[in-house]
């Protein structure tokens, strides 16, 4: 059987640890590495004063990693630049927030080519390679000029923007053109996949038949792959000795009251303006609801060197002080805003303790919390997931309430609709959910695009 070669941004070592710390794209690359052997490589997260190449191999529990450091200047650059000031932002429908420099774009090519020449001597002839994500849009052609042949496919994690947000980028046509180097790529939605098509159908003048695009001499397929969660060790993770103390803790903290929680990233993608601005349209609308529920909100930072970043955390910290200073009573405040990251044995714990889990990003690729959260929950009296139309976990999720993230009003009347939802329709709802987050779950996602990979026909 052929190895496996992973290679992302970065690069997250198995643990073995019990506490769950370890997100979903960690535990499906590790299994499937254990499976068929190979390599994970990718940047440490370190710095270091002169780009040598020099790797630093590394094997725990099955699954070997292989990791380089870089220059301050390839940080700033590609990773604080290109991938998180230029491409997150237009990809996720924000062309206000994304910032068009040639050095962001300079440096997004320079080090993508740094990873190839690095990784190359390690590829053997039969390997597959697996690239993930927007960080690495160019490695596939990069290392097709450096002779690999193997058949290679690439994963995007975040939306691809519609044709004319794509066409505002200096160089949008030069990016796509690489990404024929690859023999398979994937997409969590259709709707991300046919996005794609259109831009290289209607700007480049590719033909798309059958789930190929063909430009040039060049083809490759297209496959719509959602991400899972391994739903069934995080529904055990929910009964475990510190989920089940997480989960105490909060219910003694609530105090007989209902708890609606939100766990995101800060970032201006999640919409966490927009669901605070929701739930207090909720406690204007239903005075008779106050004091009966509060919002915990979950949002680690991120990304403390942008700018932008600076600027949406200071925002909900205003935002969530107003709203608490106008309705809080001595013994209730609306909103619990918390910034830090908890492990997700514990987060298994509140997010059963939560009567709704409130999923609302204005754009996401998939969003796997609204996952956790269902995986999460009694099934004898589940809570109730609220989830955001434009996340792509939508388009598999439709027994959530779906909600506009933008409408206030839409938002409030879903936190009723969950609150007042009798237990019956709750339990089938969940049934339903439960279901497909166990049918389609990341090791149907891994293995999914790793047969579609080894069928691809190989243009090399």
């Amino acid at each position: 059987m052929s190895r496996l070669i992973v290679i992302s941004n970065r690069v997250s070592a198995p643990t073995g640890s019990t506490s769950g710390a370890q997100g979903g794209l960690a535990v499906a690359m590790a299994a499937a590495l254990r499976a068929n052997g190979g390599l994970w490589f990718g940047w440490s997260g370190e710095q270091t004063d002169q780009f040598t190449g020099h790797i630093n191999f590394q094997r725990a529990h099955g699954v070997t990693t292989a990791t380089v450091d870089l220059e301050e200047q390839d940080v700033q650059e590609y990773y604080d630049g290109y991938a998180n000031r230029t491409l997150w932002p237009l990809f996720h429908y924000r062309i206000d927030l994304a910032e068009y420099e040639r050095e962001f774009a300079g440096g997004y090519q320079r080090t993508n080519q740094r990873f190839a020449d690095t990784v190359r001597p390690l590829i053997e002839p039969d390997d597959l390679v697996w690239i993930q994500d927007y960080h690495m849009f160019p490695l596939g052609a990069e290392l097709r000029q450096r002779g690999c042949e193997n058949r290679m496919g690439f994963f995007l994690h975040i939306p691809w923007p519609p044709r004319r947000l794509l066409g505002t980028l200096p160089g949008a046509r030069a990016l796509v053109e690489s990404m024929f180097a690859y023999d398979l790529i994937g997409f969590h939605t259709e709707e991300w996949l046919e996005s794609f098509c259109d831009y290289a159908r209607q700007d480049m003048g590719a033909v798309i038949e059958d789930g190929v695009a063909r430009l040039g001499d060049r083809s490759v397929e297209l496959i719509a792959c959602p991400i899972g969660i391994d739903a069934a060790a995080f529904a055990d993770m929910s009964k475990s000795v510190n989920a089940r103390l997480a989960y105490r803790r909060m219910r003694d903290s609530a105090d007989g009251r209902d708890m609606i929680v939100g766990v995101d990233r800060l970032d201006y993608s999640k919409g966490l303006e927009e669901r605070f601005l929701g739930y207090e349209r909720f406690l204007i609308e239903h005075p008779e609801e106050r004091k009966e529920v509060f919002l915990l909100q979950i949002a680690p930072p991120s990304r403390v060197s942008v700018e932008s970043y600076q600027r949406i955390r200071q925002s909900l910290e205003g935002l969530s002080g107003r709203i608490n200073g106008e309705y809080a009573d001595v013994d209730w405040v609306p909103i619990r805003y918390v910034n830090q990251g908890y492990p997700r044995d514990q987060l298994a714990g509140i997010y059963r303790a939560a009567k709704i889990g409130l999923v609302t990003p204005l754009r996401d690729g998939m969003n796997l919390v609204a996952k956790e959260y269902v995986a999460a929950q009694d099934p004898a009296d589940p809570g109730v997931l609220v989830l955001s139309r434009f996340a792509g976990a939508a388009e598999q999720m439709g027994d959530a309430l779906l909600v506009n993230p933008y409408s206030a009003e839409e938002m409030a009347d879903a936190i009723c609709q969950a609150l007042r939802m009798p237990r019956d329709e709750r339990v089938r709802r969940w049934e339903r959910l439960m279901a497909g987050v166990q049918e389609r779950d990341v090791t149907w996602w891994a293995d999914r695009f790793l047969a579609a990979l080894r069928r691809a026909e190989v243009d090399a």
